[in-house]
């Protein structure tokens, strides 16, 4: 039993709130804290900077937990560790079950579990490694050290490009474990009624569902009024119920699912397939999916077609569809998939902007609304970098900056009178 001078929950300094000073705060291990502040009084940078805070503060509890759940499970197994987490913490069956997985395997991840410690890795990116190792022999310190600098979207992708590197068979026993892993539910909410669905696929079905979702989507979207304007999350939710409910409807325009590979001249064959947002695909997947589903390949030339539609339309044809998703892998400002975004003129329509490659930009609808249309935002290219022989080893990328970012020397006057990004290179 522990004495009064000694905190009751060992040497963890996690159960004060109040501090001596007065301010209410919630603390971290290795005696950090945040302290409750008002956050109206905060300019914009201060918010930014507290959410870092906080992130961190997440981060070192994180590892706590994971500590606290591997010790338990250790002592009384998995399922003795997931039951005392749903009672004790009030979280489902489900996320209790992958808190414990995630815990066991953190506890031979010490780079992964340190830097959590530290608030360096961020929950999610430790997760992102902890199921990784599940699947391939991964180099756990060389991802430990990306996951402190890379956005979660840009970090899913390294460990997906890094586990088909590792994987000896050019990650097809790993795509074979995401496939067994692949799982299901309908449920009702308890509290409103409301029918949840949830699933979860391998990335090569995800991507061919995604595509065919969005252009459901698109359609959707295109047939409805002015006045009569569903949100995103609605508009997706239809498709879907659509695609299920009539299984016999017309195939929708734009459904086809974009692939990359690189061709090895010295060896006559292809390799590094992946998707348009870099997620790997093994080669011989890619020729499987030729064979029922329609790959569109990324090679733009003039034999393929013209990604310059000027003036005689509005929407992005398929052709800039899939050169989109090559240069910009998702949206530029979250990272969303290229198959769930839609696309926005540089140059706006209204004001003559072309509907030309070098004037689109990727972004899914909650950027395309919120940051750019009424927030402001606008899109900055940051060039590449050529090898000394003149080849492009990194092409550059698009990234969308809030108002009053002062613009760097790749900036240029734009055709509606305001200063926007140099268009990217052909």
């Amino acid at each position: 039993m522990a004495s009064d001078s000694e905190p009751a929950s060992g040497s963890a300094q996690a159960t004060n709130a109040v501090p001596a000073d007065g301010a209410t705060g919630v603390f971290a291990s290795g005696g950090v804290r945040v302290d409750a502040a008002d956050v109206s009084v905060l300019c914009g940078a201060g918010l930014r900077a507290r959410l870092g805070e906080i992130a961190r503060a997440e981060s070192r509890l994180a590892a706590m937990k994971a500590d606290t759940l591997g010790e338990i499970a250790r002592r009384s197994g998995d399922g003795a560790a997931a039951h005392a987490a749903t009672n004790e913490m009030s979280v489902s069956g489900r996320k209790a079950r992958s808190d414990v997985r995630d815990a066991v395997r953190l506890g031979d991840l010490d780079a992964t579990r340190d830097g959590l410690a530290a608030g360096s890795v961020p929950v999610g990116h430790a997760q992102i490694i902890a199921r990784a190792a599940g699947d391939a022999p991964v180099d756990e310190r060389y991802l430990a050290q990306r996951a402190a600098h890379e956005g979660y979207d840009e970090f899913r992708r390294t460990v997906a490009r890094h586990v088909a590197d590792v994987s000896e068979d050019d990650g097809v026993s790993v795509l074979e474990r995401q496939r067994q892993a692949r799982s299901g539910t309908i449920v009702t909410r308890g509290s409103d009624g409301m029918m949840v669905l949830h699933l979860e696929v391998d990335p090569v079905t995800g991507a061919r569902l995604g595509s065919a979702v969005a252009a459901v989507e698109r359609r959707l979207f295109s047939d409805e009024g002015p006045d009569a304007r569903r949100t995103p999350l609605q508009r997706a939710a239809d498709a879907i119920c659509q695609l299920i409910l009539e299984p016999d409807a017309k195939r929708p325009a734009g459904t086809s699912l974009i692939v990359v590979a690189d061709y090895d001249l010295v060896n006559h064959q292809l390799t590094n397939g992946r998707l348009a947002d870099g997620t790997p695909v093994p080669i011989g997947e890619i020729a499987r999916i030729a064979v029922d589903a329609e790959v569109l390949p990324t090679i733009f030339e003039a034999a393929t077609g013209d990604l310059r539609m000027g003036r005689s339309r509005r929407t992005a044809t398929e052709l800039q569809r899939a050169a989109l998703a090559l240069r910009d892998k998702g949206c530029v400002g979250c990272g969303m998939s290229p198959e769930r975004c839609q696309h926005h003129h540089i140059d706006h329509w209204q004001y003559g902007g072309p509907t030309d490659y070098e004037n689109l930009l990727t972004v899914c609808p909650n950027c395309h609304n919120d940051k750019i249309h009424q927030h402001g935002f606008t899109a900055q290219w940051h060039p590449g970098h050529t090898t000394r022989h003149g080849q492009p080893a990194n092409p550059g990328y698009y990234e969308l900056q809030p108002p009053g970012t002062p613009a760097d020397n790749t900036s240029c006057q734009r055709t509606d009178g305001q200063t926007g990004p140099r268009a990217p290179p052909r």
